[in-house]
């Protein structure tokens, strides 16, 4: 459940810190006084799309921050998705700058709005003022269905496969459209795939067809220059390495009278090997190296034809393997897009796909629909609507659609005389809100979310039926936790506890004040509900007998405490 709600510098409040508590409570007040800025607040919390004009005037941001008690199922979520779980509850922020940019947090990581809606799902579930219009709409009406009866991932599955059946649909379309297109690019990418397959090219061997080309072209000067160096060093009448070899042995004998000369006829010795080394490898380079003018035009011609390939299909030349992939690659597709049969085949698979889905969604959603009508039948009686009845009809579509193969209709009848017509074109005000009314308890009950909220939803609906819905929801939060902003004072009385927005003077500016109100300030309260300004005697006791006292003892709890306000005060902020 919600514990404890914290909002600084958001819309009119400058900082409030709210611990809430189990069962269902009520939020009451004047219009105006601010009783909606807390579900606007939590509904940022939990996702909804955050703007500058939600930070208060003259602040640079708006700071808001939710403790839920943790659950199984969003701790499991956490886990899902790499982010902290502690054990002792769930931490929502959300911070507003003046620019309307955001930042998410959940339990102290960053995160994003879609995490944060994701995760609220499984903490709070608002019902807003303008749910009873929204069930107007039939895709409102699929979708309450699908989640009361838990087939929303079933329905996402279902339009996924719609998607793909509706990808190869137009795929077999737009072949057999452009038929004789089709078949010039397949002709043109054959002959391209042909020709580069002959020639075979490997990007790892340019390199080395470059070099031996390099080499063979200059075969006569690398000969002439190695045997010219090979001359010089073993085989001329004064070799170099003998020469070297001669003076090293020379110093050497004179190192015995200064053995300075040491270093000097080492060095020599050395370069006198090495030199010896040298020749060896040339004799070894001369057996290898020869003019081969054959070779020579062999490796030019690959290189123009590598070349004379690359320039006509404007790349480099190690780009030719990647373009011969491509080119096998859209062929392959070419040949599938080019058979009627393979098309045709291929979209009857994706319709059957479909259609095996679609079929287990709509007899889920069958069975579903008749428990839904017949709860919310059973709910009608109670509410002034005796002999009313309510079905959820699947009317069936033939070609399917992305939402299955059936639309979701409401349909309602108000009166036993009256046949069963769509719920947007029969329904007056009032009916529509107690039959909204009843929808949205009925799915909650089915819900696992912990927290209820339920924004002004008792509109249109007064008396006997609003006393009944108190009592419905309080029977609500023996199983959930159940917030209800009311004007009613037949629900508030239902509430196991109750808070009170009014507006205030103080220092200059408008506040609004928050009261958590005992026995004596909710008696006062249900009375202002129910008499307006002037309250009177008949009035509290009244407002005692909806809250169950006893009446005997309401004029003395009120004379107590006619010389003060009881319940505890918390500032909401000023405008």
């Amino acid at each position: 459940m919600l514990r404890r709600l914290l909002i600084q510098d958001f819309v009119l409040v400058d900082r409030l810190e709210l611990d809430f508590r189990p069962g269902f409570g009520a939020l009451t007040g004047e219009t105006g006084a601010g009783k909606s800025i807390l579900l606007d607040a939590l509904s940022l919390l939990l996702g909804e799309r955050a703007d500058g004009g939600m930070v208060r005037t003259g602040r640079e941001r708006a700071d808001l921050s939710a403790e839920f008690d943790p659950c199984a199922e969003a701790q499991a979520w956490l886990r899902a998705n790499d982010l902290a779980v502690e054990d002792d509850g769930v931490l929502l922020r959300r911070v507003v700058d003046a620019g309307g940019r955001s930042r998410a947090y959940i339990n102290g990581t960053p995160a994003t709005a879609t995490q944060l809606r994701e995760l609220g799902d499984y903490l709070a579930d608002i019902h807003g003022q303008h749910a009873h219009q929204a069930l107007l709409r039939n895709d409102a009406q699929r979708e309450l269905l699908d989640a009361h009866a838990g087939l929303t991932p079933l329905a996402r599955e279902v339009s996924d496969l719609w998607r793909a059946l509706q990808t190869a649909r137009r795929a077999r379309q737009e072949a057999m459209a452009g038929m004789e297109a089709l078949l010039r690019e397949r002709e043109l990418l054959s002959h391209q795939a042909e020709e580069l397959g002959r020639l075979n090219f490997e990007p790892t061997a340019w390199d080395a067809v470059n070099q031996e080309h390099t080499r063979l072209a200059n075969a006569a000067g690398l000969i002439e220059g190695a045997t010219t160096a090979l001359e010089a060093i073993s085989e001329r009448d004064a070799p170099l390495s003998s020469e070297t070899e001669r003076l090293a042995a020379r110093l050497s004998e004179l190192a015995a009278h200064d053995p300075a000369l040491n270093e000097v006829s080492e060095l020599l010795s050395e370069a006198a090997i090495r030199l010896e080394e040298a020749g060896h490898a040339l004799r070894r380079y001369q057996d290898r190296l020869e003019l081969d003018p054959a070779r020579l035009r062999e490796v030019e011609q690959r290189i123009e034809e590598v070349i004379g390939c690359a320039r006509k299909y404007r790349v480099g030349p190690e780009e030719l393997p990647t373009l011969l992939t491509q080119a096998n690659t859209r062929l392959a597709q070419l040949t599938d897009l080019a058979d009627p049969e393979a098309l045709a085949a291929r979209e009857d698979a994706a319709k059957q796909a479909f259609l095996k889905r679609a079929e287990v969604l709509s007899q889920q959603r069958a069975s579903a629909a008749a428990k839904l009508g017949e709860a919310v039948t059973e709910a009608m009686q109670d509410l002034a609507m005796s002999g009313g009845r309510f079905e959820v009809a699947l009317l069936v579509e033939p070609e399917g659609a992305g939402f299955g193969l059936e639309r979701v209709e409401f349909q309602v009848a108000a009166n036993p005389s009256q046949p069963l017509r769509p719920l947007a074109k029969v329904a007056s005000g009032g009916e529509l809100s107690r039959i909204g009314l009843s929808i949205q308890v009925i799915t909650s009950e089915a819900q696992a979310v912990p927290t209820l909220i339920f924004d002004e939803v008792d509109t249109g609906i007064g008396g006997r039926v609003a006393e009944i819905v108190g009592r419905r929801l309080r029977e609500l939060g023996t199983k959930r936790q159940v917030l209800c902003v009311t004007h009613l004072p037949q629900v508030a009385a239902q509430a196991n506890w109750q808070w009170r927005v009014s507006k205030e003077q103080r220092d200059g500016q408008t506040l609004s004040s928050l009261l958590t109100l005992d026995e004596t300030g909710r008696i006062e309260e249900i009375a202002r509900m129910l008499g307006g300004v002037n309250i009177t005697e008949t009035t509290r006791n009244h407002a005692a007998e909806l809250l169950g006292l006893e009446v005997r003892h309401t004029a003395r709890i009120c004379n107590r405490n006619a010389q003060r306000r009881s319940g505890r005060h918390r500032r909401l902020g000023g405008y």
